[in-house]
């Protein structure tokens, strides 16, 4: 019997070690795991910190780089975007108010010439094969003559059939319109054709009652235009006008092109307003935000000008102008190296900013915002432009320069007075907007 409980009692020591020598190895290994998992996280944060920063010989801005770049290159794979230079208006010193403001006297540095205006082509061109045009068929001999400013009758567009069973060649009008715009001294005018932009009225807020009363707001459209601004919600008033503007249809539209077409209000508003005494002229695509008073008395009256217009905001050069119409695909290509070579072998030459006795501060215009005095120089210049376009291109900046630097060299005595004013300005009086479509 004391055999047994001496056993059992073996037995239960031996069981009690057993289980404890355990206990401690289990302990032992999780403090194992634990001290030695606290040593890898310890040597990688080291190795991370100091071994990348050893590797690149760079203080703790290289760590920053190298996850920035990862980042870039891993995350945002797709490429940012250009962004398009932004250009902003600049102050335009107006007077306050259009109530005292007169009028200069006829000033005597404009030269004083007579000018007439071809209205029928001669029979013995049509006879050779020639279709009648609007802008009529000028010989070089004519147009080389065309520079002289003298008393001379030249070609100016509205060239008509010398049958007088069809005469016209375009640009028709409507005769209640034409009264209407006989009538008019002074005019702002603008055009849509082939509804390639939306209607932009003129601020009504900034114009004066007086110029709202004693200015005429012309804007000329196609039929298509038209119809395309009534389906809109723009219905014509009793006068025909929609806000400020009166709508002037044109039938029987002379180009194809309807750019080339918009450059006969553009150019020839002293043939379409034989009244007129003064014009402003604005592309589509601007609103006009200034009195149109005003606008005359800074950019003409006050610097002594008789024909105003803005240089272009980028280039200056025509040859920088020809690259890019030609990057664009702006015009067909052989015809801009056509116009482009005959003005080089007419004494075009380069843009060079450098030249002290450069006589404009670009040879690129802007061109979307004209301000012009009817005087005979300004007139000439505008049928000498528009004979440019319609011989050539539409691309009407690549002939400013030439046509001035021409008529310039043509008549050293009888300067044209022109303000090639900055573009920041044209930006303060009006807001540009995107073409309805890409034309």
């Amino acid at each position: 019997m004391g055999n047994v409980k001496n056993s059992e009692s073996s037995s239960e020591k031996h069981l009690w070690g057993s289980r404890r020598t355990r206990k401690i190895t289990w302990i032992f290994r999780q403090s194992l795991l634990f001290w030695l998992s606290s040593i890898a996280v310890i040597f990688l944060i080291y190795f991370a910190y100091f071994g990348i920063k050893m590797h690149f010989h760079g203080t703790v801005s290289s760590l920053n780089n190298v996850r920035k770049e990862f980042y870039v290159k891993n995350v945002t794979e797709q490429p940012k975007k250009p962004h398009r230079q932004r250009y902003f208006p600049c102050e335009v010193s107006f007077l306050d108010s259009v109530t005292y403001m007169i009028e200069p006297e006829d000033n005597i540095k404009f030269a004083r010439f007579s000018l007439g205006f071809v209205e029928k082509d001669e029979i013995t061109l049509l006879n050779e094969g020639n279709e009648a045009r609007f802008g009529g068929h000028q010989s070089l001999k004519d147009r080389e003559k065309s520079y002289n400013a003298t008393n001379q009758t030249i070609h100016c567009g509205f060239v008509k059939f010398p049958n007088e069973t069809s005469s016209s060649t375009g640009f028709d009008l409507n005769e209640k319109d034409k009264e209407y715009m006989n009538k008019c001294k002074i005019v702002v005018s603008s055009c849509i054709f082939g509804s390639s932009d939306f209607l932009r009225r003129p601020t009504s807020k900034v114009i004066s009652e007086y110029s709202k009363k004693n200015i005429c707001f012309v804007m000329f459209v196609d039929e298509q235009s038209l119809a395309k601004l009534s389906s809109e919600g723009n219905a014509l008033d009793e006068r025909g006008n929609i806000g400020l503007w009166k709508i002037v249809v044109v039938k029987n539209l002379p180009y194809n092109d309807n750019r080339k077409t918009g450059k006969v209000p553009k150019f020839l508003s002293h043939r379409l307003f034989p009244s007129s005494r003064y014009s402003i002229w604005l592309d589509s695509k601007l609103r006009l935000n200034a009195d149109p008073m005003k606008i005359i008395e800074y950019f003409l009256w006050r610097k002594g000008s008789e024909y105003a217009i803005s240089n272009h905001y980028i280039r200056h050069c025509v040859w920088d102008e020809i690259l890019q119409n030609k990057r664009l695909n702006k015009y067909n290509h052989s015809a801009l190296d056509e116009q482009f070579y005959f003005y080089q072998s007419d004494g075009l030459t380069k843009y060079d900013s450098s030249d002290p006795k450069i006589p404009l501060p670009s040879f690129v215009p802007e061109g979307s915002f004209i301000v012009r005095a009817h005087t005979p120089m300004s007139n000439l210049f505008s049928c000498l432009w528009f004979n440019e376009v319609d011989r050539f291109t539409s691309r009407d900046q690549l002939s400013f320069a030439y046509t001035y630097l021409k008529l310039k060299r043509l008549n050293p005595d009888k300067r044209f007075h022109l303000n090639m004013f900055k573009d920041c300005e044209r930006r303060a009086i009006t807001k540009l907007f995107r073409h309805r479509t890409d034309t």
